[in-house]
C-alpha cells in the first residue's frame, strides 16, 4: 500500500535536488581523476581494471545489501552512504595535497566509492516508489534520465575547468563539500518505510531468507529474467567501450581533456533532451516498445562511433549525442517496470539483484577489452557493441515473456506490505 501524501512533490524533489547537487561535484571529481589516470598511464588495461574494481562491490555485495536495505531505515542508509563517499573524497584530497597519490590508491578509492554507491542507489530507487505516485513513475524516470544528461553536460566541463583553476586536491574538496547538499534534506524530511507483515503477526526472517525470497521472486518472473539477460549481454560489450572513451579521445582522435569533456557533454545534451521527451510523453503504453526503440537508437549511435575516421571527430560528437538522446527510452522504462510491479517491501532486494546481475558480465568484457584494445585499437568495441544492441533490441519484440512483462509478474501472496511514515528525527 502506497502512502497517500498530497505534498509528495515537495518532499521528493527536495531530497532529489540535494542528491543531484551532490552528484555535480562527484561528476567533476570523477572526470578529473579519470583524466589524471589517463595522462599518467596511457593504458587501456589500467582504465579497464579501474572500471572492474568499481563493479565488484555491486556484483558481490549488492544482493546482500539489498536485503538489509529492506530491513533498515532507508533515509539513514542514504545519509550514511553519502557521508562515507564524502570522507573518501577528503582522503583523496589529502593524498593529492601531500603528493602521495599512487595508481593503486585510485583502485582503493574507486572500490570504496562503489561500496557507498552500491548501498545508496537501491535505497533511493526503493524510496522513490513510496514517495512518488505510481502513475508518475515513468515520468520521474524520464526526469532522472534528463538530469543524468544535465550532469553529463555540466560534470566534464566543470571538471576540466576545475583542473585549470584548482590543484587536484582542490577538485576533490569540491566533491566532499557538495555532499552536504545530499545529506542536509535527509536530516529534516521523512521517507516512508515499508514493513512486510504476514497476516496480523509480523515474523522476522533471517537476512539470508530475505535474500532467497528476492531470488525466488525474480526466478518466478520469466519476463524479468529475459530482460535482465539481454541487458547483461549489452553491459558486457558497452561497458568497456565507455570505460575506454578517454583513450578513444586521447589516442585515436588526438584530443585533450577539453575534447573528452565535449564528447561527454554531447552525450549529456542527448540525455537531457531524451529525458525531457520521456518525462513529457511517458512512453508507449507497453513499456517494452519504448525499451526496444531506445536500444535501437543507442545501437545506431554506438556503431557510428566505431566507424568514424580519425579526422572527423565532429561526427563522433554527433553519434554520441544520438546515444545520449535514445538512452532514456531504454533505461527509464526498465526502472518504471520494476518500480510499478515489485512490492515496496521487496524492492531493496530486487533493485540490488538487478544491479548485480546486469553488472556481472561487465568485468569479463573489461578483462578482454583492455589488452585487446592496447593491441588492436578501441573502435572495435564500439562496432561490436552497436551491432549487439540492435540484435538484442529486435529480439525483445519476439519474446512473449518480455512483451507481457508488466502483466505476467509474480503476485504478492503471503506478503502484505504496509507503509510506516517515520519522523525525521527518528
Amino acid at each position: 500500500m502506497r502512502e497517500n501524501t498530497s505534498g509528495w512533490k515537495i518532499r521528493f524533489f527536495t531530497i532529489w535536488t540535494g542528491q543531484q547537487l551532490s552528484l555535480i561535484g562527484s561528476r567533476a571529481a570523477q572526470f578529473a581523476l579519470v583524466w589524471w589516470l589517463t595522462t599518467t598511464t596511457g593504458s587501456a588495461t589500467v582504465l579497464a581494471t579501474a572500471t572492474m574494481v568499481a563493479l565488484f562491490p555491486q556484483i558481490l555485495l549488492g544482493p546482500l545489501a539489498g536485503a538489509y536495505i529492506d530491513r533498515w531505515n532507508r533515509r539513514r542508509v542514504m545519509m550514511i552512504a553519502d557521508s562515507f563517499i564524502a570522507l573518501i573524497s577528503l582522503w583523496l584530497a589529502y593524498l593529492f595535497f601531500t603528493d602521495m597519490m599512487q595508481i593503486w590508491h585510485v583502485y582503493i578509492v574507486i572500490l570504496a566509492r562503489s561500496l557507498g554507491g552500491g548501498v545508496h542507489w537501491p535505497a533511493m530507487a526503493a524510496s522513490t516508489t513510496l514517495l512518488v505516485p505510481g502513475k508518475h513513475l515513468t515520468r520521474v524516470a524520464g526526469i532522472n534520465q534528463m538530469m543524468n544528461g544535465a550532469l553529463a553536460i555540466i560534470g566534464p566541463p566543470l571538471g576540466a575547468l576545475l583542473l585549470v583553476l584548482l590543484p587536484l586536491h582542490g577538485v576533490m574538496l569540491v566533491d566532499a563539500g557538495t555532499a552536504l547538499f545530499a545529506v542536509a534534506p535527509l536530516l529534516f524530511l521523512a521517507i516512508p518505510q515499508p514493513t512486510a507483515t504476514n497476516g496480523a503477526t509480523k515474523k522476522r526472517s533471517s537476512v539470508w531468507s530475505d535474500l532467497l525470497e528476492g531470488l525466488r521472486y525474480l526466478r518466478g518472473w520469466p519476463g524479468a529474467l529475459a530482460l535482465i539477460g539481454g541487458t547483461m549481454l549489452i553491459a558486457g560489450i558497452i561497458s568497456p567501450a565507455f570505460a575506454l572513451m578517454p583513450l578513444l579521445v586521447y589516442e585515436h582522435f588526438g584530443g585533450d581533456a577539453a575534447a573528452l569533456a565535449l564528447l561527454q557533454a554531447a552525450i549529456g545534451v542527448g540525455l537531457l533532451l531524451g529525458g525531457l521527451i520521456l518525462s513529457a510523453w511517458g512512453g508507449f503504453k507497453r513499456k517494452v516498445y519504448t525499451i526496444s526503440l531506445g536500444l535501437i537508437g543507442v545501437g545506431i549511435g554506438v556503431l557510428a562511433v566505431g566507424l568514424v575516421p580519425v579526422h572527423l571527430f565532429v561526427f563522433a560528437i554527433a553519434a554520441m549525442f544520438v546515444v545520449g538522446l535514445m538512452n532514456p527510452f531504454f533505461d527509464g522504462p526498465i526502472m518504471a517496470v520494476f518500480q510499478s510491479t515489485v512490492p515496496p517491501g521487496m524492492q531493496g532486494r530486487v533493485f540490488a539483484l538487478l544491479g548485480s546481475l546486469v553488472s556481472v558480465t561487465a568485468p569479463l568484457g573489461l578483462a578482454i577489452a583492455g589488452p585487446v584494445s592496447d593491441r588492436f585499437g578501441i573502435q572495435i568495441w564500439y562496432v561490436i557493441g552497436g551491432i549487439l544492441c540492435l540484435l538484442v533490441a529486435v529480439s525483445f519484440l519476439f519474446f512473449p515473456a518480455i512483451l507481457h512483462i508488466e502483466e505476467d509478474h509474480p503476485g504478492s501472496e503471503g506478503i502484505e506490505t504496509t507503509v510506516v511514515v517515520e519522523s525525521a528525527t527518528d
